[in-house]
């Protein structure tokens, strides 16, 4: 696996190793409650992560040629 593929594991431990931190109420930011924020945050995050690891991969590039 290339070094910029290890980004993809980078949301699997946000989002679900993260929740058990991130498991309260009471902090609202944007109007929700933390823990709904923080999935998504995530969700998001996901997104650019994806995107860079796509922009940044060689073996996308070489199928682009073709």
């Amino acid at each position: 696996m290339k070094g910029i593929r290890w980004l993809i594991v980078v949301p699997f431990l946000g989002m679900l190793g993260g929740i058990p931190f991130a498991n309260r109420v009471t902090p609202y930011v944007l109007g929700m409650p933390f823990l709904l924020f923080w999935v998504v945050l995530w969700v998001v995050l996901t997104s650019l992560i994806l995107w860079v690891v796509y922009r940044f991969d060689p073996e996308a590039r070489e199928e682009e040629g073709k």
